[in-house]
């Protein structure tokens, strides 16, 4: 996007901000060169669920792994081998093989056999049906390049290239037909190294067919037939079925550091661009507002508190005590001076998901910046997860300091419980969560279940890494001063009067948190569609746009709400503050819910438990971070505002 900025600095900083959302992708891997009839190994992974293509919603979360016994896939001489994966490719599923196809550089192939025919028994016939009519995708590798199908997306009239390609395809009378025929197109850029030229993959296509009629021939040539009728398994009997594919190279202008170009496509960008400026609207709305109404308020309140307090009443005459009249008493916020900064319920518990609130917060921080300047290259799988995992671990550190520090200051005791609850309460949780809904994929014998040695490796980084930087940073956060209230607490606490009306405890929450919620809707449903139906989410400049826009809007509605409950005499605001802007993980756990009613149809109890528990999760990890955001807001504004009066 070009963009003229010779309007001045301010137009020229905000018309730099569309150019942020589309800067993703920098190479993260090396190049691979192949001279012509070089061997390019091409991988397989695993079967995962999409779309179905009869309603247009997902029926399944469960992958498959490709070498299942009821797809009876050609396997490599000798078995298949396993290649070589990170920790967040692993815990996302991918398990990446060695297969029997044999791809050489710029050789034509139109006719080859995977291996020699195949028998389908009742049992597998009934299961590969049953994963066709829901919609599964097969997934091959290319030189680290997805093997896809072209889509053309119907709002924007564009081509893109959508990794993974169909195992079946309903026909027009129900029957399930088998795609057993591979037609690939390899397209290739020429590059040259001295006198020679050297060639890299730039793009896979692959176009599968059902054909009836291939075969082996007792010779062993291959006949590979034609798409005139379609395989259709038996699921009372046997059905014969041989594997074929054709290869056919094509030379693309493209160049190798911009391959995934055509992979990374942004479904109706407009939608986007709305919300992203109906959400700015709406903060800086928001923002404005409040600040305006807190400014005049705040400012009426402070000069009234202050000029009582400069009057001795002792010398007023009568003429004075009339110009004073009304203010002779504290009214307002002012009345919970004393108690305002009264140590709250549990400040234990609080302080611990506090602490664990400022390390997610940090995290996600520095993983948005990193992804959006592409440094999380799509080209090194699983990198995003990998890099999410460990920046959270280093983080560990910013927990415990930021947890000690506010258990501190709110006089706490229990200075060791505080030190070994935050690396391992809400960590604990999740862990324990995500162990038990492994054991339901475990059970249904998919390959997304994470392997035991994985959950192994995850406790010993949980442990050795991240337990103890909690533990150095608590232990200095304990070694600095408290951070003290301007005013002192009394000795017996006020009586709270009755909550009326919006400042009850449910429908303040419910108001608090759907505000950011709104900031962050409708790039919530793009990941969560990327996310359940294992598409590519490189839209990280929308999201580093929504993630700020979300932390303004938690931090204004927070300290708007803990202003009101002040002015009601209701100085239990720390909680209040914590579940209010957490609020916002309750509303995307009802938006997963809502997603699942319109998008999703499971047919079994298990996927929809595993849907509901990873949504829960990720609900309850927003809960977290949005609660310390609205916290601190909140506890800076209380530290303000009863500073800049003065009491006896």
């Amino acid at each position: 996007m070009r963009l003229d900025t010779r309007s001045g600095p301010i137009a020229a900083i905000l018309l730099t901000i569309p150019s942020l959302s589309s800067a993703f992708y920098l190479p993260g891997v090396a190049p691979t060169s192949y001279d012509e009839g070089q061997s390019v190994p091409l991988y397989v992974n695993h079967l995962n669920p999409s779309l179905a293509q009869q309603d247009e919603q997902l029926h399944s979360v469960f992958a498959y792994d490709y070498y299942h016994p009821a797809f009876h896939f050609c396997q490599p001489e000798g078995g298949p081998e396993d290649v070589r994966e990170s920790l967040g490719s692993i815990l996302f599923g991918d398990r990446i093989q060695t297969s029997p196809l044999e791809l050489h550089m710029r050789k034509n192939e139109t006719c080859k056999a995977m291996c020699n025919q195949v028998d389908f028994d009742a049992r597998s016939a009934r299961f590969t049906n049953r994963r066709i009519a829901q919609g599964y995708n097969i997934n091959w590798l290319v030189d680290g390049l997805p093997g896809a199908q072209i889509n053309l997306e119907s709002v924007t009239d564009t081509q893109f290239y959508s990794p993974g390609f169909a195992l079946g395809a309903i026909a027009e009378n129900g029957d399930m037909v088998l795609n057993n025929h591979f037609d690939i197109f390899v397209e290739y850029h020429r590059v040259g190294f001295g006198n020679k030229d050297k060639f890299r993959v730039v793009g896979v296509l692959v176009q599968p067919d059902s054909r009836s009629n291939s075969k082996v021939l007792p010779d062993g040539s291959v006949e590979c037939g034609t798409p005139e009728t379609g395989i259709v398994l038996d699921e009372d009997g046997k059905s014969s079925v041989t594997w074929t594919y054709g290869i056919y190279w094509r030379e693309s202008p493209t160049p190798w550091a911009t391959r995934w170009d055509k992979y990374l496509h942004v479904y109706d960008p407009k939608i986007h661009w709305f919300s992203l400026i109906n959400s700015a609207v709406f903060v800086v709305f928001l923002v404005g507002m409040v600040s305006m109404i807190l400014a005049r308020a705040l400012r009426k309140d402070i000069a009234r508190y202050n000029r009582l307090d400069m009057i001795n009443l002792d010398d007023l005459d009568g003429t004075s005590a009339a110009v004073e009249d009304g203010i002779q008493e504290d009214s307002g916020w002012k009345l919970v001076h004393g108690d305002v900064f009264r140590c709250p319920q549990s400040p234990l518990l609080l302080s611990v998901l506090v602490g664990n609130g400022a390390q997610l917060f940090m995290m996600t921080g520095v993983t948005v910046v990193f992804a959006l300047l592409g440094l999380l290259s799509p080209a090194n799988r699983g990198f995003l997860a990998t890099a999410i995992l460990l920046i959270y671990t280093v983080f560990g550190f910013i927990g415990g300091y930021v947890s000690a520090r506010v258990y501190k200051s709110l006089g706490g005791e229990s200075w060791k419980r505080n030190i070994v609850m935050t690396p391992v309460l809400v960590p604990g949780f999740i862990f324990g969560t995500f162990f038990l809904l492994n054991l339901f994929v475990w059970a249904k014998g998919s390959s997304g279940a994470v392997p035991f040695t994985t959950m192994l490796a995850l406790v010993a980084i949980w442990f050795v890494i991240s337990v103890p930087l909690s533990i150095a940073g608590s232990w200095l956060g304990f070694k600095q001063r408290p951070i003290e209230g301007p005013t002192k607490t009394n000795q017996i606490p006020r009586q709270i009067p009755p909550m009326t009306g919006s400042l009850r405890t449910i429908p303040s929450l419910l108001l608090t948190g759907i505000l950011p919620f709104g900031a962050i809707f409708v790039e919530l449903y793009f990941i969560m569609t990327s996310l359940w139906t294992n598409k590519i989410y490189y839209m990280f400049g929308f999201l580093f746009l929504c993630y700020g826009l979300m932390i303004i809007t938690s931090a204004a509605t927070t300290v708007l709400l803990v202003y009101f409950l002040l002015c009601a005499e209701n100085y239990r605001w720390h909680w209040r503050a914590f579940a209010g802007a957490g609020m916002t993980g309750g509303y995307v756990f009802l938006n997963a819910l809502l997603f699942w009613a319109t998008r999703v149809s499971f047919g079994g109890i298990t996927g929809a438990v595993l849907y509901v528990g990873y949504s829960a999760l990720i609900g309850f990890v927003v809960f977290i971070l949005t609660g310390s955001i609205g916290f601190f807001a909140s506890w800076a504004f209380v530290q303000r505002i009863y500073g800049s009066i003065k009491v006896d």
